[in-house]
């Protein structure tokens, strides 16, 4: 998707700031169960991440997701006064990071709350921070209160770099290993701010956590048949998914790359990329439902003319699934296409 993106300009979001923090004089700053009513509050960058945090909180949370439609980019988001006055009042935020919702990231500075957050893509054992090891680095109790107090200064210093970040692949909710750690921490993070729900989130984790081992057992069982299939994507958006089945991307990084980024794809990359469906090769066609272009029409209509599988992958959760349900749905697809 296109990440050229407009941002509020600082002015305005400071004058927003200083409107939400007057609505919300009130409420208890990072002090956990902050709402009238008691429940810990929670900001989303997205309704994928709004949906996990809902799984493990439970009544104990209330969510605000800001990015709710399929309709809306998170590239090109451009944030309201709601969404300043909601992560002005929030006790934990929850962000994808990798550049994929930098609108967060400038609320986030411009308000003067002191909310926990949680990052996605530092989960990710791509991130290039973990070098990856991002299962042994969060094993480990790292949220210790010095180590915690330090990645906060960190995330204080960075948050103005979390632009797309060159080689990374910010799409880390594709990756059901990353969104188990991701659950974890949320888990950890609620436990600090509400003490005496600590097992019931600890619990409610675990329970997700199975159901993550599910949707792995079922690409366990696509990569038992199918290891070393060949898959065409028109966006980086299901490469994590596609490397967990044992499948091999053979897309051009320059195709995916320029759709991604609302760029015209050069005309040689277009060229080797339908020649790659002619080749017979490719197994599986994966296509972004939510935008597409020129270049990727002629992929789907070269795949649809040698009559190879053709795949739509959402980027954000669609209405009526959870978590689990949309990802089960896409590797079911997925198997069958392959089955097909």
């Amino acid at each position: 998707m296109n990440s050229n993106r407009r941002l509020l300009p600082i002015v305005a979001l400071f004058a927003v700031s200083a409107l939400a923090l007057a609505g919300c004089a009130g409420t208890s700053p990072g002090g956990g169960a902050s709402a009238g009513d008691g429940r810990i509050q929670v900001v989303a960058s997205t309704s994928v991440y709004g949906q996990i945090v809902e799984e493990v909180g439970g009544e104990a949370v209330e969510v605000t997701s800001i990015i709710t439609s399929t309709g809306q980019d998170p590239h090109s988001f451009e944030a309201t006064a709601q969404d300043q006055l909601a992560v002005s009042r929030a006790d934990l935020i929850i962000e994808n990071g990798g550049g994929y919702d930098s609108f967060i990231d400038s609320l986030i500075e411009a308000s003067n709350a002191s909310a926990h957050v949680i990052t996605a893509a530092e989960y990710s054992h791509d991130w290039p921070e973990n070098d990856g090891h991002a299962d042994e680095e969060h094993a480990d109790e790292e949220h210790s209160d010095e180590a915690h107090a330090e990645e906060e200064h960190a995330e204080d210093e960075d948050h103005a770099g979390h632009d797309h970040i060159e080689g990374f692949n910010e799409h880390v909710w594709y990756d059901p290993h990353t969104i188990e750690h991701v659950a974890e921490a949320i888990a950890e993070e609620l436990s600090e701010l509400d003490p005496e729900g600590a097992e019931t989130f600890e619990t409610n984790a675990a329970a997700f956590v199975e159901q993550i081992e599910g949707l792995e057992a079922s690409l366990a069982e696509i990569e038992a048949s199918d290891a070393g299939a060949e898959v065409f994507v028109t966006e980086p958006v299901p490469v994590y998914l596609i490397a967990a089945a044992g499948l091999v991307n053979v897309t051009p990084e320059e195709f995916s790359e320029s759709v991604e980024e609302g760029q015209d794809v050069p005309p040689a990359t277009l060229l080797e990329s339908l020649d790659l469906i002619e080749s017979g090769t490719v197994r599986v066609v994966i296509a972004n439902s939510q935008t597409g272009g020129a270049e990727t029409t002629q992929v789907i209509d070269a795949a649809e003319g040698r009559d190879i599988p053709v795949l739509e992958f959402s980027e954000t959760l669609p209405e009526g699934q959870t978590y689990i349900s949309w990802m089960q749905q896409n590797i079911g697809a997925l198997a069958g296409a392959l089955a097909g």
